[in-house]
This record gives structure tokens, C-alpha cells and sequence, in this order.
């Protein structure tokens, strides 16, 4: 049975397990920082699993089910994700970076689309870090299961995707995740941020991280300095972040309340990703 958002956030290893899955993320964005920045804020992130949804559960023989820019317009405007023109002027950015390519002998009408081979490849990667991490909770071997198979990837990607769509927790976080989900590579800054935490400094009213100077991280990030600045003094200002001394001098603390925050919704993005593997790799019955 797949563990549900209270057990996973219940676990009293949760905080170590997810730190090591930040770390694994931060991997995939050093790989791939073009492809990584393109999801970087959640609204590109929940078009990307939209288009990545459409893709798999397209039909060959059915046009009124092929992924293209239209019905991609059309389902992210009625999910409320984003309006139909940022929908398109997404769908266009991603071909221009080759994340999406017409699909070559398509109907020249309707273009349909699809997403590249190392587009499919980098978000396996995702897929893997929570597979793994859920493992690590419970014992399991659903990591090993998925290698097995991973053709599943088609049908796990979609009940995903529809999991995100419909969560609360996901989609309406409190203020300060909030905050950064609208930043530029926001998701990295918070993974950044968290994966420097030391585990058992969990519960602490002022966590220290391991960042010190916002130019570096900045610069590692290829935001803005005064962009990410901003941020982070809107954070400050609601109590969110700190320094334990200078400002830009000192390490970083993040508030405990902050760190709660990061860990509901990883914790709902894990139960929403077990719950679609349940669901792909049911458990054989016990006779």
C-alpha cells in the first residue's frame, strides 16, 4: 500500500532521506542547467508535466489526443495554471531550446509535438531521486522494480501529473515556499538552501544552512544578484531567513517554520509519486 502524506511526514528520517534527494536534484541541474531552469518556477514546472502527461498518453490513431499546441493552451488554461498566452510562449520555448520537437512525418495542420529524448531522460532522473527516497522510508524496492521496467515511465509520468494538478498542498504551499515558487529556479534555491542543513539541527527555531554569500550562490544559481537579494529580503521580512551575523557575511538560517513548509510539500510530492507507482506496479498478492 502506498504511504500517504501523513506517514511520510511523520517519519523521523524524513529530513536526512530528503536531504539526500535535494542533493540529487541539485545533480541533475549542474547536468543539465538549461533543461533544469526551463521548470524552474512552479508554474513552468506543473506546464511541463502537462506536456509531459499529454505525450504519454497520446493516441496514434487518435489526432484528438496528440499533444499539440492548442490542446497543451487548452488543458493548462483549465487547470489554472497559467493563461493560454504563457502556455504558448512556453510551448515555444521549449522548442526553441530542443526540450519539445515536432513530431517528424505529423500532420503539417496541427504539428503535433513531443518532447526530446534527453528532455524524457532528465525527468526520469526525477523520477529515480523520489522512487529512491521512498525506498529509504519504508524498506521497499520500488527502485529496483522500476529499473525492471522502465517503459512504466508512460504511465507513471501521467497519474503523477494528475496528482500535482489536484493537490493542495502542492499547489497552494504557505508564504514563504510560495515566496520562492515564483522565483526563477526557485525549486533549486529552496533544494540549495535545504540540502545544506545539518539533519539534527531539525526543530531548531533558527536552522543554519550552508550558504554565506548571496553573489556566489547567485552566480551558481545564474540569477540576478539583485533578483535573488530581493527574495531573500522579502523572506527576511516575514521572518523566513536570516543571518547569524552580517548579512552576506554570516551563514544563512532558515526559520524552522520555513523548513516545514519545504518538507509538507515534499512529503505531498512524495505520497502523490508512490501512490502513481502503486498504482503501476500493484504488490503481488500474499496466497
Amino acid at each position: 500500500m502506498a504511504l500517504n502524506l501523513e506517514d511520510i511526514a511523520g517519519h523521523p528520517a524524513l529530513h536526512r532521506y530528503v536531504q539526500a534527494q535535494s542533493l540529487a536534484l541539485i545533480r541533475i541541474y549542474e547536468e543539465s542547467p538549461r533543461l533544469a531552469s526551463i521548470f524552474a518556477t512552479q508554474q513552468r514546472w506543473l506546464m511541463g508535466h502537462v506536456g509531459l502527461a499529454m505525450h504519454f498518453r497520446r493516441d496514434p490513431h487518435d489526432r484528438s489526443k496528440e499533444l499539440t499546441v492548442s490542446r497543451f493552451t487548452e488543458v493548462v488554461h483549465r487547470h489554472a495554471v497559467a493563461s493560454r498566452n504563457t502556455a504558448d510562449a512556453f510551448i515555444k520555448e521549449m522548442l526553441h531550446y530542443d526540450i519539445a520537437e515536432y513530431v517528424s512525418g505529423g500532420d503539417g495542420r496541427t504539428h503535433p509535438l513531443q518532447p526530446t529524448a534527453a528532455t524524457i531522460q532528465t525527468f526520469t532522473g526525477w523520477v529515480l531521486a523520489h522512487l529512491r527516497t521512498l525506498d529509504h522510508l519504508d524498506g521497499a524496492d520500488r527502485l529496483a522494480r522500476f529499473l525492471e521496467r522502465p517503459d512504466m515511465l508512460a504511465r507513471l509520468q501521467p497519474l503523477v501529473a494528475d496528482g500535482l494538478l489536484s493537490s493542495k498542498p502542492v499547489r497552494e504551499p504557505n508564504q514563504t515556499f510560495s515566496l520562492f515558487i515564483w522565483l526563477n529556479n526557485g525549486g533549486i534555491v529552496m533544494d540549495w538552501l535545504m540540502s545544506g542543513i545539518d539533519p539534527d539541527h531539525a526543530g531548531l527555531d533558527r536552522i543554519p544552512t550552508s550558504v554565506v554569500s548571496i553573489g556566489d550562490f547567485a552566480r551558481w544559481l545564474k540569477l540576478s544578484r539583485t533578483h535573488l537579494a530581493r527574495k531573500l529580503r522579502a523572506a527576511e521580512n516575514l521572518g523566513s531567513i536570516g543571518w547569524l551575523g552580517q548579512r552576506g557575511h554570516s551563514v544563512m538560517w532558515v526559520s524552522d517554520t520555513f523548513y516545514q513548509e519545504y518538507m509538507t510539500v515534499q512529503a505531498a510530492k512524495l505520497a502523490i509519486v508512490d501512490a502513481a507507482f502503486d498504482a503501476c506496479f500493484p504488490a503481488p498478492e500474499h496466497r
